[in-house]
């Protein structure tokens, strides 16, 4: 499906909790050689999308998972109005598949899109075995999770830039929905990879690099299976990653009752 403009937008209530307290600390690191990040742009709205959130679901079995390559699902707004609301999107993914189509030239947004490293990829169906960019080094990205609170400091091989944007997303895996109404009604749809929290933040340049301490994203409650942690270092105004990381939560984000 595709679409050159957006619909009217639908506001989705989600409810938003933080990472549990009193976890154990986890550390999650790059290291020097970059890491790609793979966005794929879905709705639960969209009859095109199973098979695309299907293929994604593939690579929790990819051997190049976390160490190179970092997969997330943005569930995008502009398909609430044919009758589903999405209980997962956000029309903050929907502004950033639009900025990632105006860099590209076209400015044409759809789903489902896969996005490799900021370039949009045509023709998902036909990749395969996603085909990597050849290895580079770019810098250490090092995350440290402690409850609530998230360290995190890049070191990169080179850059003349005094801000750059940490980007950091909670993934949920093994989450079915039965859709009620719109192009999948009565269908029951499972997603991997699931972005439920997202923030982005400016770092500041230091003598030893860039580094913050602030507070995990709040979390949408899902039932899962379990749930990941994936961040990645841009260019402030630049969708594409200079370096990414990701790794399979110890604990699970979600404060239950």
């Amino acid at each position: 499906m595709e679409i050159s403009r957006w619909a009217a937008f639908i506001s989705v209530a989600a409810l938003a909790l933080p990472i549990t307290a009193g976890a154990a600390s986890q550390t999650i690191s790059s290291g020097l050689t970059r890491v790609s990040l793979l966005e794929l742009y879905t709705s639960e709205g969209c009859s095109s999308c199973p098979p695309a959130d299907a293929w994604l679901s593939n690579l929790t079995q990819d051997p190049r998972l976390w160490t190179q390559l970092v997969p997330v699902a943005l569930h995008v707004d502009y398909w609430d109005d044919l009758g589903w609301s999405d209980p997962f999107d956000k029309r903050l993914y929907s502004e950033r598949q639009q900025h990632i189509a105006d860099r590209a030239g076209d400015g044409v947004i759809y789903t489902p899109e896969f996005v490799l490293d900021g370039k949009p990829q045509a023709n998902w169906y036909n990749l395969g075995r996603i085909r990597l960019p050849d290895a580079t080094d770019a810098g250490r990205l090092k995350l440290i999770v402690d409850g609530a609170r998230l360290t995190a400091s890049f070191i990169p091989v080179s850059s003349n830039h005094k801000y750059l944007e940490l980007h950091v997303a909670i993934l949920a895996f093994g989450v079915n929905t039965k859709v009620a109404a719109g192009e999948n009604v009565g269908r029951t749809l499972r997603q991997d990879f699931l972005v439920i929290g997202y923030s982005k933040q400016l770092l500041a340049k230091s003598a030893s690099g860039f580094s913050s301490t602030t507070q995990l994203p709040p979390s949408i409650k899902v039932q899962a299976t379990r749930y990941a942690l994936a961040a990645w270092i841009s260019q402030p105004g630049d969708p594409a990653p200079m370096q990414s990381t990701g790794e399979w939560l110890e604990t699970s984000p979600i404060t239950r009752p």
